[in-house]
């Protein structure tokens, strides 16, 4: 009776994506922490930002476009230096971001 009991204990749900076990991923999921990335899963798209990165880099007058949570990128267009570009950041090198006023 005890040994159906560790074949059952044993087998467990694969996932789809990799074929390892199901829970491997919540490590990756729970990655992107701190006060920066928070502010980033929800600040709304097309907010107008400044950014200061880590080592003393300053990016003016960026759009929010999205926030990646599995790999914590975050992606800004650049309307004013770089029509058209975009400029992805990962949200754990951004020491602030100041909100543009209205």
């Amino acid at each position: 009776m005890s040994i159906n009991r560790k074949a059952k204990h044993n087998m467990r749900k694969k996932c789809y994506s990799c074929d390892e076990k199901e829970n491997h991923h919540e490590k990756d999921n729970n990655r992107c922490k701190g006060c920066v990335c928070n502010q980033l899963k929800r600040l709304q798209t097309q907010t107008e930002v400044d950014l200061f990165l880590f080592g003393g880099q300053v990016i003016e007058d960026v759009i929010f476009i999205t926030f990646d949570q599995n790999n914590c990128c975050a992606f800004f267009n650049d309307p004013e230096t770089e029509p058209g570009s975009t400029i992805v950041v990962d949200c754990q090198d951004i020491q602030a971001i100041r909100f543009e006023a209205d």
